[in-house]
């Protein structure tokens, strides 16, 4: 019997145009081959003679990580097979046409996520082995498998949460909710590279490769690193943050347009921190890393966030007699909104019953573990007041549900409470609404309708847990279960007359009216009403007044009274942080028993606005005139104006074009060029800088066409 001639691989076809379209990795390109775990994907190989089943042996082999393991979970060493066996690595469903083999590789859905090796090891009989390197490929969480714990049964929402790569962050204050366009990036070609190039930088990673690589295959796992990965307190992560309004060495957090600009930075850079981020650039850029690895993954604000370090579910907060807000050395504070992000995954480290959304928090606030990362804490657990379930729960649970305690301070000590708030923490948590531009509010995902009967049960519930054995001495929960604070011989209410727009007078209007109490049932009062206003700071913090004033009001029982106040252009012109935010403070002293009444009015101011038009159909390939307008509408010059435009599949990176200065009442228009690269829906963004107005953003949603498309 002659002898066959050895089985030599020729050459490989890794398919990867076909492979990465049915694994919805097409967006990242065609040059290699990027696939989901759980799935099967598809192979050619092409060999020296056909392929014979009975003679010829072949065995896969493909590894991950530094030091591949097959205990470790990080290296698969797997045969040909007629039938696939279930959830383990194979290689199956082979057919032979001629000198080629067609083969289905399956990966299990718990596998390992990361940049493999492929290699095949070919023997005949007894005969030593030769082995041949196929190639490379990228696994990925898969949320379209039933067997991943990222699975998210709807295609709508995987489009939206897996697939969409621009978006909105929501912030401003719970009555002038802002849209904040934002590019995500997630399938720009490098983006996965510099995603394991974040994971490879972790002190888990620098401390035990082996090991942070086998834990790759553990959604939890991987969330936690890129939470404590996207700040840069403990490691060189990617933004460093800057609370500080001085971003003379970096960028203002205001200032960025999308992720894709702020990961490529912190990846040339070899690791150092991009500066400067906030919470909504820590939690956009995360959303482009979970993303891009496969886990839905939605940013969300919660307005008037509590920061409570204690972990005493109240905030307090002190005014004096003038009504101006004073500072604290307290770590306590109410931020206007803060954002985080919401993964999807199974818990199987939780009882049944806590799945789906978890909250996931990369703005570096407090340790957990020892690092400054937050959550998975989840959804369903923080709103029944689960504080004792794994992560980060009772701080999540304060940031949405403390109460809020003001006092008024005289001689430096805190002599009566103005107000005891149980609803004002934690408002119109919002994400964008899935297929829409809009947002959506999901408080009720967090917690029962305030005030309700589940509400303060649940608040007992968390407090019980939260405080331990401090129960017995606690004031504050005794307060609330006796039931509220006293009663007020007035009702005072802060109005604006108009929409306050940056660069105008503001004006506001007092009501005032007189309701009986068990003080003073019937007959008239005498009121002052001192009023403050200061620039209100992201971290739930005020600069020095801006504005003070003073009324004096007679009140008869029944009656209601206006009265209109003025806060001119000039005195907080120069005076607020560049979010535009004011705080109107008034404290009603009743001349006949000295006894306090506080108002509040937080006002956002808005900034000019934006217009983008498009002139004709967008094609890929094809010239696209992009025309932005911008009046300025304030009373002062716009001065060292720049814009910068940026979109993924629209435009490479970033535009950046300096414009000058814009006279008040005068109209800038700009016309440019694109030249679109991928076809589908697309978002423009564009953002206009000044030393006056750091934030005049717009954006434009465009449909771009095949190239040839009819």
């Amino acid at each position: 019997m002659d002898q066959v001639a050895t089985l030599q691989l020729e050459s490989v076809d890794l398919q990867s145009s076909r492979n990465n379209r049915e694994h919805h990795t097409q967006e990242m390109g065609a040059k290699r081959l990027t696939v989901r775990r759980g799935q099967l994907f598809y192979l050619r190989l092409s060999f020296s003679r056909p392929f014979q089943s009975q003679s010829d042996h072949i065995t896969f082999v493909a590894e991950t990580g530094p030091k591949p393991s097959e205990l470790l979970g990080t290296r698969a060493r797997f045969f040909l097979t007629r039938v696939r066996p279930r959830n383990v690595w194979s290689a199956s469903d082979f057919t032979i046409d001629s000198n080629s083999l067609h083969v289905s590789l399956f990966t299990p859905a718990n596998a390992v996520i990361g940049h493999y090796i492929l290699k095949i090891e070919i023997s005949q009989g007894q005969g030593h082995s030769v082995t041949y390197r196929l190639g490379t490929f990228i696994l990925l969480f898969n949320p379209w498998s039933p067997e991943d714990d990222v699975y998210l049964p709807s295609e709508i929402l995987l489009q939206e949460y897996v697939m969409q790569d621009y978006g909105f962050v929501y912030k401003g204050h719970e009555r002038f909710i802002t849209s904040w366009p934002w590019n995500y990036g997630q399938f720009e070609e490098d983006i996965i590279d510099i995603c394991f190039e974040i994971l490879n930088k972790s002190l888990h990673y620098l401390k035990n490769p082996a090991k942070d690589c086998s834990q790759r295959n553990d959604v939890v796992y991987v969330c936690r690193v890129v939470s404590a990965m996207i700040n840069s307190n403990d490691d060189n992560g990617v933004l460093q943050g800057n609370w500080s309004e001085d971003y003379s060495k970096g960028v203002s957090p205001l200032e960025w347009n999308g992720s894709v600009a702020i990961l490529r930075q912190w990846s040339a850079g070899g690791g150092q921190p991009v500066k400067y981020g906030q919470c909504w650039v820590f939690a956009s850029v995360m959303c482009t890393v979970m993303r891009c690895l496969g886990v839905p993954t939605r940013v969300v604000s919660n307005f008037r966030s509590a920061h409570n370090v204690d972990r005493n579910l109240t905030i307090d907060t002190y005014y004096d007699r003038n009504a101006e807000m004073l500072s604290t050395q307290k770590r306590d504070k109410i931020w206007n909104f803060h954002v985080w992000n919401e993964c999807w995954m199974i818990r199987k480290d939780l009882p049944p019953g806590y799945n789906g959304w978890q909250v996931l928090d990369p703005t570096p606030q407090q340790t957990s573990s020892g690092l400054f990362c937050c959550g998975p804490a989840s959804v369903k657990a923080i709103r029944e007041g689960d504080v004792h379930l794994a992560y980060d729960t009772p701080f999540v649970y304060a940031e949405v549900n403390a109460d809020e305690v003001i006092w008024l301070l005289r001689d430096g000590q805190a002599q009566e409470i103005l107000a005891h708030n149980t609803s004002s923490i934690g408002k119109e948590i919002s994400t964008k609404m899935v297929g829409s531009d809009q947002h959506q509010s999901i408080t009720s995902s967090y917690k029962y309708p305030e005030g309700s009967p589940e509400e303060r049960a649940v608040f007992m519930k968390a407090s019980r847990k939260m405080l331990g054995p401090q129960r017995a001495f606690s004031p504050f929960l005794d307060l609330l279960e006796s039931g509220g604070l006293r009663d007020e011989p007035a009702q005072l209410q802060l109005h604006l007359a108009r929409i306050p727009e940056w660069g105008q007078d503001l004006q506001l209007l007092l009501r005032i009216r007189r309701v009986p109490d068990s003080t003073h049932p019937q007959g008239p009062i005498r009121l002052v009403v001192r009023f403050c206003a200061q620039a209100l700071l992201h971290g739930g913090g005020t600069r020095k007044p801006l504005w003070r004033h003073t009324v004096w009001v007679n009140l008869d029982f029944g009656k209601e009274t206006q009265w209109p106040l003025l806060l001119p252009y000039s005195n907080y012109r120069s005076k607020l942080t560049d979010e535009k935010l004011i705080r109107v403070s008034g404290i009603a002293e009743v001349e006949e028993t000295g006894r306090s009444m506080l108002v509040l009015k937080d006002i956002s101011l808005e900034p000019p606005h934006l217009s983008i038009e498009v002139s004709e159909r967008a094609e890929v390939g094809k010239a696209l005139r992009v025309h932005v307008t911008l009046t300025n509408t304030l009373m002062v010059a716009l001065s060292s104006c720049t814009m910068v435009l940026e979109g993924s599949g629209l435009v490479n990176g970033q535009i950046t074009k300096d414009l000058g200065t814009l006279v008040a009442g005068h109209t800038l228009q700009i016309q440019l060029d694109l030249y679109p690269t991928k076809a589908g829906p697309r978002q423009l963004q564009v953002l206009i800088s000044s030393n006056e107005v750091k934030e005049i953003k717009g954006y434009k949603d465009i449909f771009v066409s095949a190239a040839g498309a009819p």
